[in-house]
This record gives structure tokens, C-alpha cells and sequence, in this order.
């Protein structure tokens, strides 16, 4: 039977998962049948990961096949909602074009000699030809600009916008391109206020590339944590690789497993760039003793399009690196037999709701005894799936709070930011690990991206679903079972 605490922490689970689905179908309900064919492939999604986590908690578990076709059936679904999705949005996107031109039309034959006013008390410091050029690009149809204010090299232009966000922001960077080509950069975001502003700032202003000693420095640290990851992979066989550097091809394997997974991350980031023609710096990896690695700060080197950009870089990395060693954790626990190569103590696979289920599940009564036999895989994928877990804490510029920063905003990314580093320092009373990763935060990654070009259109609910998942993930991995739950699923 489950103790009364037990019972409340799964209440609040439940309750939240379904204020999660809530909200969602809250937001999606006034875009009519596109936010509810969206808000439907968010829940296809969660559904697998919920259901499995509700029943394992329940003392119900659910074999490999059992998740692979949660999983497969899921993705069926997705597709399925999303070719319906597609179709009715090219009908929607159809009669609001067609409203919004008639509606430009008779706006501008009620209002032929509409003006445009502008703040004087304030003088841009741009070159007032291009400053008047500037000013062509806007219209009755796009955005029709009322005020105009000096903002640092450039200006912001107050008014209304007249139109969906995205169409409108391609319209005028287009425009703006045309007439003055790369010479400025046209920015569409919130102002305190909530409403949309235009920002016009140079181009010199964009990010810069590497210099030659940011590059070196990149190159040191990489070598400093290929030899972190020979160091843990030496701390976990019992010996010190740094005092005993002769058995380099003891650690040689492990090590070797746990770079892969970080390669696997930053190509994950990589190619997502790619695909989005967004120059990111060399990854500068963050060497630590205990896990081999916290991860690597990668940053943008150009200017990001839009928040679902924004959104799609930051996940893939830990998609990639999570993927990977996932499937090293299950393929090590397929391949653990009485005489692999590490012992672990069962209170090993206590520390991790996912570890443990997952060990659970393939296992079995294995985990009943003291110390349980598992192959070298199983820690390799563990440290993997940790590595990716910190690197998605809603926090500054990591990947979680890059993803809390496309979906939600910029305020609510700083929200989070604060609450993350005061959880890391309770934690880290006792947890060094935490401390180290606050203090890595707090120095090199509290701050939020800059913003996109386009900081106003919200990446869609299927990606906000991915990155609730990603969240949901993150906190399985770092979350201990509690040693009640954990004594009654046999894993101890």
C-alpha cells in the first residue's frame, strides 16, 4: 500500500500533467480546429511517457515491446494530426489573406491621406536619408508606424500591427533588404507594454565570428575534458587515471563512451543549424572529474529568425545526446548478465526515476539483490542521460533555458533562471555537484539570448509539447524514487 506522502506526490503529478494538458487546450481553443488539431498532437505525445510513469508508480510495468508500441503508435498519430493540421491550415491561411486584403483596401480608400506621426523630441542616430527610407517600408497593410524613438544605434518604431506577425516581419525585412540591403537589421518584439514595436539597429551590430585565441581556448578545453572523461571512466574501475596513466586502455572504453555522447549532442545542435543556415562557435566543453563532462557552451553566430529556430537548435542537442545514451542504457541492461563487469549496489538504480524503471522493467527481480551485475553500457548511458538532464535546466542560455525561452518568453526564462540557481543552492548542501554546475551557471550562463528577429510569433504547441517533454524527461532523470516506492517496485 502506498504511505499517505506517497499518495500526495503522485496526486500532484497527475494534477499537473492534466494543468499541463489544460492550459493547452485553454490556449489552443480560440484558434478553433488548427489549435485543436495541435493541441491533440501534444497530447499524442505526452500520453506514452505519462501513461508509462503513471503505471509503473502504480506497480504496473510495462515490458520493451509494450513501450515500443506506445511509442510507435504515438508517432502514428503525430503524422496522422499533422497532415490533418496541414490541410486545414492552408484553408485558413487562404480566407485570412483573403480578409486581411479587403480589409487593406478599404482602409486605404476611407483613409487616402493618412500621415504618419512621429516623435521629434528624439532624433535617431541614423542618417535621416536612410531613416526616411527606412520609414517607406511600413503601410497601412503591415505595420502602420505612429511614433518614432532613438534606441541605441538605431530606432524603434511604435504602432499597429496589421497582420499575422511572421508574414508581416518577412514582408518588411524583405523590404528593408531591397532598399538598403544588409546595411540594417529589422527586429519585431514586445514592448513592456505587450504590444509590438518595430527596431531597426545596423548590421554591424550582428554577433561576431571566433577570434583565433577563443579558438585555442576551445581546443584546450577539449583536450581537458577528454582527459576528465579518462579520469571518471578511471574513478569508476577503482583507480586514479591521473596517478596511473599506464592504464589508459582500461579507461580507453568508457571514456570513448562518454565523449560520444557529448559529439552526439553538439551534432545534434550542428545540423539543426545547418538546416536553419545559423553559424553557431565551437562547442567549449566543460570538464568535470566526477561525470567526465557538464556539457559545452555553444554559441550563436548569427542572428536567429524567429523563436522556433531558436527552439528546434536548443532541443536537438539534447534529443541527440539523449537518444544515444538511452540507448546504451537499455541496450547495457539487455546485455547485463551475472558476470558483467561492474557491481552496483541496488540503491544505485534508486537515484533515477527513469534509470530505475527502465532497469526495472528489463531486469526484473535481479534488482532484489545487494549488489547487482551490469554491463559497462548501463553507467555510460546513465552518465550520458545525467550530462543531458543538467544541460536541460530551465536556466540562461543552457538548453533548457533556451528552450523555456522560445516557448514561453523572455520574462518567464528569467523566472526560471532564478528559481533554478535557489533550487541548485538548496540542493547543493548536499550535493557538490550541484554547486559546481550553480556556479558554472551563474558565471558563464545565467544570461538569456539575445533576441530573435522575430520575438513576438510563439513556436507552435507541438513543439511546446516536445519541450514539456524534454522538461519531463530532465526531471525523471534527476529525481530519486523515494525508498518506500522504491522497496515495493522490488528495486532494493
Amino acid at each position: 500500500m502506498f504511505t499517505l506522502s506517497e499518495t500526495s506526490i503522485l496526486a500532484v503529478i497527475l494534477l499537473v500533467a492534466l494543468g499541463i494538458l489544460g492550459w493547452g487546450f485553454y490556449r489552443a481553443r480560440p484558434f478553433g480546429k488548427l489549435g485543436i488539431l495541435a493541441w491533440l498532437q501534444s497530447v499524442v505525445l505526452m500520453t506514452p511517457w505519462l501513461l508509462f510513469f503513471g503505471l509503473f508508480a502504480a506497480g504496473i510495468y510495462i515490458n520493451i515491446a509494450g513501450i515500443l508500441f506506445l511509442v510507435v503508435t504515438s508517432a502514428g498519430l503525430y503524422v496522422f494530426l499533422g497532415r490533418q493540421l496541414r490541410a486545414a491550415g492552408q484553408d485558413a491561411i487562404l480566407k485570412q489573406r483573403a480578409t486581411e486584403r479587403l480589409a487593406a483596401d478599404s482602409l486605404a480608400a476611407n483613409s487616402p491621406q493618412v500621415a504618419v506621426a512621429e516623435l521629434k523630441a528624439e532624433i535617431p542616430p541614423l542618417p535621416e536619408d536612410d531613416l526616411n527610407v527606412i520609414k517607406g517600408i511600413f503601410g497601412i497593410d503591415t505595420f502602420f508606424a505612429t511614433e518614432t524613438i532613438a534606441y541605441q544605434d538605431g530606432a524603434i518604431f511604435k504602432g499597429n500591427l496589421r497582420g499575422e506577425p511572421e508574414e508581416i516581419h518577412n514582408r518588411l525585412t524583405a523590404s528593408l533588404r531591397q532598399r538598403l540591403g544588409d546595411q540594417y537589421r529589422l527586429f519585431l518584439v514586445e514592448n513592456t507594454d505587450g504590444r509590438p514595436v518595430v527596431i531597426v539597429l545596423p548590421s554591424r551590430n550582428d554577433p561576431r565570428p571566433m577570434l583565433l585565441s577563443q579558438k585555442a581556448f576551445a581546443g584546450v578545453l577539449l583536450v581537458a575534458t577528454l582527459a576528465t572523461n579518462l579520469e571518471a571512466a578511471g574513478l569508476l574501475l577503482n583507480f586514479d587515471f591521473f596517478g596511473n596513466p599506464e592504464r589508459f586502455t582500461e579507461a580507453l572504453p568508457i571514456g570513448a563512451g562518454i565523449f560520444t555522447i557529448l559529439v552526439a549532442h553538439e551534432i545534434g545542435h550542428w545540423l539543426l543549424a545547418q538546416r536553419h543556415q545559423i553559424r553557431l562557435s565551437w562547442p567549449f566543453f566543460l570538464p568535470a572529474v566526477q561525470i567526465g563532462s557538464f556539457g559545452a557552451i555553444t554559441r550563436f553566430e548569427s542572428l536567429l529568425p524567429n523563436r522556433k529556430v531558436l527552439f528546434d537548435i536548443a532541443l536537438a542537442g539534447p534529443a541527440a545526446g539523449g537518444i544515444v545514451s538511452l540507448l546504451m542504457l537499455i541496450a547495457g541492461l539487455l546485455l547485463s548478465h551475472p558476470g558483467s563487469l561492474f557491481q552496483l549496489p541496488n540503491q544505485f538504480f534508486q537515484g533515477s526515476i527513469l534509470v530505475g524503471s527502465l532497469a526495472r522493467v528489463v531486469l526484473g527481480s535481479a534488482l532484489q539483490s545487494s549488489l547487482v551485475s551490469v554491463h559497462p553500457l548501463v553507467v555510460i548511458g546513465w552518465l550520458g542521460l545525467v550530462i543531458t538532464a543538467l544541460n536541460l535546466m530551465p536556466a540562461g542560455q543552457l538548453d533548457g533555458g533556451r528552450i523555456v525561452q522560445a516557448i514561453y518568453g523572455r520574462k518567464t526564462a528569467g523566472r526560471a533562471t532564478i528559481a533554478t540557481l535557489i533550487l541548485l543552492a538548496l540542493v547543493s548542501l548536499g550535493n557538490t555537484l550541484a554547486m559546481y554546475w550553480a556556479i558554472v551557471i551563474f558565471f558563464l550562463q545565467r544570461d538569456q539570448e539575445r533576441p530573435s528577429l522575430n520575438e513576438v510569433t510563439e513556436p507552435d504547441d507541438a513543439r511546446a509539447a516536445l519541450g514539456l517533454l524534454a522538461l519531463f524527461l530532465m526531471i525523471t532523470t534527476l529525481l530519486p524514487l523515494t525508498p518506500g516506492l522504491a522497496g515495493r517496485l522490488g528495486i532494493g
